[in-house]
């Protein structure tokens, strides 16, 4: 459960217009800051890494949730993690596998396992709000795979996430509550995914319909478990203008307005 290219979220289509693609072109020339941090999560410590440019006025802040690969074999979470923080955003890679002391998450522990990696991202959601930098008011995740399982199921029960973008994540099937309700929810899925099959997808986009809250989906035709080409840049653009609209330039997050994007 990976991403498989470096362009995750490529800065460049952040934008919707003149202005804000002047802004953010100047964003991209800034340089980055990296920092190593750490925080207690079931008695462990949890790295986590953080990138954010220059300035020290509150920025909006992302969670970025790894899949299952872990972040020892793939160096490009960390790729895609500058690129975001390069558009505006202080953004925290967090190590959540650290909890359960593995490089990669094992399928044979996969659900057991699962609780106690939730517990940890609700702990990095309270270590992102109170470092310094950082906009409480306006937290949100980008979860691949496993990760945006663990985004799905945290989400749904914290209300300090304010939008949440899914690429290709499966349903938690009893992680969220009946009464629970997710933020704004972007889902980004292959059709022809052999590891997280699109069935998750419509299942998670009914979801949303139920709970009447803003979301898209899009479905990319003979995408597999990660995106190539027109439709990784697709999906670049998509998921940043979703986090400009409900995150970054909505300090009043709301829960009006839903839409549906399929296709």
């Amino acid at each position: 459960m990976s991403i498989t290219r470096r362009n995750l979220l490529i800065g460049a289509a952040l934008a919707a217009s003149s202005t804000a693609q002047a802004q953010q072109d100047k964003s991209l020339s800034m340089p980055l800051t990296a920092q190593r941090n750490a925080f207690k999560s079931g008695g462990k410590a949890i790295a986590v890494e953080t990138f954010q440019g220059p300035g020290a006025s509150p920025r909006p802040t992302l969670l970025m949730l790894h899949g299952a690969d872990g972040l020892g074999y793939n160096s490009q979470y960390r790729e895609a993690a500058r690129d975001v923080a390069a558009a505006g955003y202080q953004v925290h890679l967090v190590h959540y596998l650290d909890r359960t002391g593995e490089k990669r998450a094992s399928f044979s522990t996969l659900f057991q396992n699962f609780m106690p990696w939730m517990s940890t991202v609700q702990d990095a959601l309270t270590f992102a709000a109170n470092h310094p930098g950082a906009d409480s008011s306006r937290i949100g995740i980008v979860g691949i795979s496993l990760g945006a399982a663990l985004g799905l199921a945290v989400s749904s029960t914290d209300s300090r996430v304010k939008a949440l973008v899914n690429y290709f994540g499966p349903l938690p099937q009893g992680a969220i509550a009946t009464t629970s309700r997710l933020p704004p929810t972007l889902v980004l899925h292959g059709s022809a995914d052999p590891i997280v099959p699109v069935a998750n997808a419509y299942a998670v986009e009914a979801l949303l319909r139920q709970q009447n809250v803003p979301h898209e989906v899009k479905v990319y035709p003979g995408q597999g478990h990660g995106f190539r080409g027109a439709a990784e840049e697709d999906a670049s653009r998509r998921a940043l203008a979703f986090l400009q609209r409900h995150l970054a330039g909505n300090r009043a997050s709301t829960n009006s307005d839903p839409l549906s994007v399929d296709g």
